[in-house]
């Protein structure tokens, strides 16, 4: 009598419950209330001095990888954005900002630390799925082997979207956000085909803005107080409050997903930081290079 191997049904198969990730830029925000009623009583030539100092060393910040937003609201009166290849120059960053003589006029207000990072849930389902079939055991050398083989060729590929320049749109808002772990709601114990499915949905809400709002998605789990940041980039500041809102009622969102404070500033070139300490709104500059079209990430 023939026996016959039993064919594993991919559906069946008990994959593991993490995603494979792509990381790239070093991400910084900070946040800073500013010394007005200390900045006024300087001289006008000190104040000129001071400003033209910053300038200098803001106009290589820039060059670096580096923004200057001026903050709507009460949660500070300005952020600087810093995206750096690695922790290193991203301290430097922070560092060469402190030594500039304008920063005793700035007060701390709040920070976010974080990694450009790219979810890749469905490649990560293809890949155990491919090796579960074969029989391949989770976390053994082969394994690792070709999940190593597999995120190289990814992370050569998406290299432009792990290490972004700035983006020029003249409006940014910045929020961290969370995936919920309570007893009722948690995310991570949801199977991995079903996150991905949820995934799927999410991000094409978002690729439907493409062109309009420049996304960029940074992980922060183990670098500071929520699980992502979230930035977005645009000329004009409702389609934030378009694409959100449209976000909010998608399962992945509106089930799983909790929010922390949102920022929104307009930039401030360097070249137009006169006119932000003179407490005048910077100009708008243009664009020296065309906006990406291509998708966005997924938190």
């Amino acid at each position: 009598m023939s026996t016959i191997d039993p064919i594993v049904a991919p559906q069946a198969l008990d994959l593991p419950a993490v995603p494979l990730t792509l990381e790239g830029s070093a991400v910084l925000h900070q946040m800073f209330r500013f010394r007005w009623s200390q900045w006024r009583t300087l001289r006008p030539e000190d104040r000129a001095r001071i400003t033209a100092s910053a300038q200098q060393s803001l106009t290589e910040m820039e060059s670096a990888g580096s923004a200057l937003f001026s903050l709507l609201g009460h949660k500070g009166d300005i952020i600087f954005v810093h995206f750096r290849p690695d922790f290193e120059t991203l301290n430097q960053a922070q560092l060469s900002l402190n030594q500039l003589e304008l920063s005793e006029f700035l007060e701390p207000a709040s920070s976010y630390l974080s990694v450009v990072e790219l979810g890749l849930y469905d490649s990560t389902i293809k890949h155990y799925r491919d090796l579960l079939s074969r029989g391949v055991q989770p976390h053994s050398p082969e394994w690792n082997e070709v999940l190593e083989e597999g995120i190289a060729r990814q992370r050569e590929a998406m290299r432009p979207r792990l290490y972004p320049q700035m983006p020029e749109g003249r409006y940014l808002c910045f929020y961290p956000m969370d995936r919920k772990r309570g007893e009722l709601k948690n995310w991570y114990t949801l199977p991995i085909e079903e996150r991905q499915r949820q995934m799927d949905l999410h991000g094409k809400i978002g690729r439907r803005y493409a062109g309009k709002v420049q996304q960029i998605i940074s992980g922060s789990i183990g670098f500071d107080d929520w699980e992502w940041g979230v930035d977005l980039f645009a000329d004009e500041p409702v389609i934030f409050k378009k694409l959100i809102y449209e976000m909010r009622f998608d399962e992945v969102s509106a089930v799983f997903s909790n929010f922390g404070s949102f920022y929104v500033g307009l930039r401030c070139a360097a070249s137009e930081l006169t006119s932000l300490l003179e407490g005048k709104t910077p100009k708008a500059l243009p664009h020296s290079r065309p906006a990406p079209s291509a998708r966005p990430a997924r938190p």
